[in-house]
């Protein structure tokens, strides 16, 4: 039987993820949550997208052993490999980030896609959307993994990676959820360009679907548990650093998965 009270799960490749996570808080303040976070094998996008979509099942596997009511795909590169297999075959519903963000995206006229290689060689947000420029950005992750989302490395990576992004560019989706942190350091590079996260997009969707479905949690304390397959601490910190408070952390093993 669906029960309301079960938490949400969310996993993402890292710290990425946060973003919706705190989307998904602010948009469902009544629901629980475990956050996953695979810290040990980020980042995803350098990966096959075999390898990342075993990944997927073995995470999404976890957190119904967990208990979740429901699970948020709250990364990229995880969306394109496992989605929609996942929503078909789980028994919870089961949300990804791309269509979130190119239904937004929808509204300009000319939109650029930044992401990972993986992501962007799938060419999974052409199913939803037409993306007139699309670039891989691989160091995105790895820095802002390592804390240097607003470091001087930072600009001159991405005016790197952003300069042949065609001058009448209207809207750029952020194809990974790492990087809503570079927000103020693209927006140097791309003024005037509309940066499309799908965080907030995504929180609607869910908040939205649980609802028809009867799943809201009229009794949650908006508690939060993460896990990591990565160092705690170095989670923790880096998390703490990022505005997301860790009050609950766990460490899993691989072969937990």
């Amino acid at each position: 039987m669906k029960d309301p009270r079960r938490p949400i799960g969310v996993f993402d490749s890292g710290v990425g993820g946060l973003t919706v996570l705190s989307a998904l808080r602010r948009a469902l303040p009544q629901e629980d949550f475990l956050y996953f976070g695979d810290t040990a094998r980020v980042p995803y996008g350098s990966k096959p997208l075999s390898m990342v979509r075993r990944f997927a099942w073995e995470i999404a596997g976890f957190l119904l052993r967990q208990g979740v009511k429901a699970i948020v795909v709250a990364c990229n590169t995880a969306s394109s490999a496992a989605l929609p297999d996942l929503a078909e075959d789980l028994s919870v519903p089961v949300f990804g980030v791309l269509e979130p963000a190119a239904e937004v995206a929808r509204t300009y006229r000319k939109v650029g896609l930044i992401g990972t290689q993986a992501t962007v060689e799938s060419r999974s947000y052409e199913r939803y959307v037409e993306v007139s420029w699309a670039r891989a950005c691989p160091l995105f992750v790895p820095l802002v993994e390592e804390g240097l989302w607003d470091d001087p490395v930072a600009l001159l990576v991405a005016r790197h990676y952003l300069e042949e992004a065609p001058q009448d560019l209207e809207a750029l989706i952020l194809g990974c959820t790492h990087y809503p942190f570079l927000k103020g350091t693209l927006a140097k590079v791309l003024p005037g360009v509309r940066l499309i996260d799908s965080a907030e997009a995504t929180a609607e969707a869910v908040a939205k679907a649980l609802q028809e479905e009867g799943l809201l949690n009229p009794e949650g304390q908006s508690r939060v548990v993460h896990f990591v397959t990565g160092d705690p601490e170095s989670y923790r910190n880096l998390a703490e650093r990022l505005g997301v408070r860790v009050e609950e952390l766990k460490r899993v093993s691989l072969e937990e998965l």
